[in-house]
């Protein structure tokens, strides 16, 4: 929220400099004609299931925009699905992965090490909530991380079923498929589910009007009556919900389930992939309300664009699992390890956590007068993770409105992404060092594409 002393018109956050000009230029239609090309190319060539939701090609990034194959300037409010926190060619990051490459691009950690694995791991460490003694291990995808996190909670408890919400997502393998929620296009068609996996409610204020302590009560009434606690070895929850639609959880409703889970030797698991590393105006969404998770999995921001992701948690728990049972060929490459260390002190040099709630403050400033309308239900998030929830006459979920906004800013050079269980939410990721003006920009596309529509 801004500051009472800002008067519309005044710069909030300060300009960074960037390598390409942070001006949205759409000079053919979209997509161009080598972006048609191109995606021919690949109807030809890559397999059905590969869509991608921007019909451009990309060429070139940095700061707040992207540029296509045809020469068009376009405003990134995806940031690669919250992974370019900081620019999609951030020059640190480009230098550290540079030279990384020229002296290893792999050896496998579990193979010949290196420092730089370790590196991350301390300032994970070090950077997630809580004091006590903390271990990590890094992996490459978000999905190997919670496939981990749940291999290290059955292992340290000795117990099988884990609780995960609806709404969620976790993932696209065969395991975290089973904990993502929705059906399709991310498990129907793919065979046999993974086993003890549990879908308890999820605390969704504007659609059940419950407050924490009610919500919570629902929740833990179910996991009592329906998992039980001498099989169930961890709750996973995401602190903000990402493609479940931005959902955050009402005040209360994540204490009482960390209360719970440790007064009954369960492992409470926060899935910070998408929310965590700045992107909620803290570096980790938990800390909103002062939650210390017994495990984090961290993916996306973490490794500055490059493949990376870890588990962070206590070192007794971390420690349960065996000699040689975590880790993988690719995991915690050393050039991705550089370019996350590059990305960590980008993120600390600028304050990227501050600059996270200056976007919101801007988001809210230019999308908050949109509430007058009837199609939009809420505006929610934190910090430069901000949704927008829209509906129908009769208040009920309208993705036919959504898609139309959706294609109408990307026909006029705004990257936007869509989620929700319903489809009918429109999610803002903006790179965090995005330009004032750039962001405002975009918005006003934004703005008026749900008015238009």
């Amino acid at each position: 929220m801004h500051t009472d002393e800002h008067h519309k018109g005044e710069d909030i956050m300060q300009d960074l400099n960037h390598r390409l000009p942070q001006e949205r230029n759409v000079t053919t239609a979209i997509p161009g004609p080598r972006s048609q090309e191109l995606n021919a190319a690949r109807e030809s060539e890559l397999a059905a299931g590969v869509i991608p939701g921007y019909p451009s090609y990309i060429t070139d990034g940095d700061g707040g925009v992207l540029l296509d194959v045809d020469g068009n300037t376009i405003i990134d409010f995806a940031s690669g699905i919250a992974v370019t926190s900081v620019g999609a060619s951030n020059q640190r990051v480009a230098k550290a992965v540079a030279e990384a490459a020229s002296h290893l691009t792999h050896t496998c950690f579990l193979n010949a090490p290196y420092e730089g694995f370790i590196k991350v791991a301390q300032k994970l460490n070090e950077l997630t909530p809580g004091t006590h003694d903390k271990k990590t291990v890094l992996f490459s995808t978000g999905a190997e991380a919670v496939e981990n996190a749940v291999k290290i909670a059955r292992n340290y408890t000795g117990k099988n079923r884990v609780v995960v919400f609806d709404g969620a997502f976790h993932g696209r393998t065969n395991l975290t498929m089973t904990m993502t929620a929705k059906n399709k296009p991310y498990k129907s068609g793919f065979g046999t589910l993974a086993a003890d996996i549990y879908r308890a409610p999820m605390s969704y204020p504007l659609r059940d009007g419950l407050d924490g302590k009610q919500a919570a009560e629902r929740t833990l009434r179910y996991i009592e009556q329906y998992v039980g606690t001498e099989e169930l070895a961890a709750v996973i929850i995401e602190p903000v919900q990402g493609e479940g639609g931005f959902v955050e959880p009402a005040k209360g409703f994540l204490p009482a389930l960390q209360e719970w889970c440790t007064d009954n030797g369960v492992v409470f698991v926060a899935d910070e992939i998408q929310a965590g590393i700045c992107r909620t105006g803290s570096w980790f969404a938990s800390e909103d309300e002062g939650i210390i998770p017994d495990l984090i999995t961290t993916a996306k921001g973490v490794g500055g664009g490059m493949p990376l992701s870890a588990v962070t948690g206590r070192a007794e728990i971390m420690d349960s699992p065996g000699p040689g049972s975590l880790g993988g060929t690719y995991a915690g490459n050393p050039v991705a390890c550089a370019a996350s260390l590059a990305a960590f002190e980008e993120m600390e040099e600028l304050d990227l956590n501050s600059r996270a709630r200056e976007i919101e403050a801007i988001i809210r400033e230019e999308l908050e007068p949109l509430l007058e309308l009837t199609t939009v239900a809420e505006i929610r998030g934190r910090g430069a993770m901000i949704a927008l929830e829209l509906v129908d006459d009769n208040n009920q979920p309208n993705a036919d409105l959504t898609a139309k906004v959706a294609k109408t800013c990307r026909e006029q050079g705004v990257v936007v992404l869509t989620c929700g269980l319903d489809g009918n939410v429109i999610r803002l990721l903006p790179p965090l060092v995005i330009n004032e003006s750039t962001l405002r920009d975009g918005l006003g596309v934004l703005a008026a594409a749900i008015r238009a529509n």
